[in-house]
């Protein structure tokens, strides 16, 4: 059986700034991820370009957000396939859009050029 060793949270807090982090929320399956930009002595915490997901939904990014602590059920670092998976998302969006555009001509199209 594996034990976890108990972390004093102020320093894993303070390890955690200028990361990205995901803090979840004690209802509605809320979590927002987002760069830690500071946090206090009652574990409020600020997020910079954060993005809020309710039930493993992106609900968009909301930008700057600030944490009240009595509604934090816990604190985490991202892991780095989550931050990299959402630039890969947004990219893939941009690209795909002219090419399924150009893919999808009006027959009236196809057919002027034969």
């Amino acid at each position: 059986m594996t034990e976890l060793a108990p972390i004093n949270p102020k320093p894993f807090l303070r390890e955690l700034i200028d990361r990205q982090i995901v803090v979840a929320l004690k209802f509605n399956k809320t979590q927002y991820r987002g760069t830690l930009v500071s946090t206090d002595n009652y574990f409020n915490v600020q997020l910079r370009g954060a993005e809020e997901f309710i039930d493993g939904t992106s609900r968009g990014v909301l930008g700057d957000v600030f944490v009240r602590c009595n509604n934090v059920l816990w604190i985490g670092e991202a892991e780095p396939e989550q931050a990299t998976e959402q630039a890969t998302e947004q990219a893939a969006e941009q690209t795909t859009a002219p090419v399924l555009a150009a893919t999808t001509a009006p027959e009236s199209a196809v057919e002027s050029q034969e």
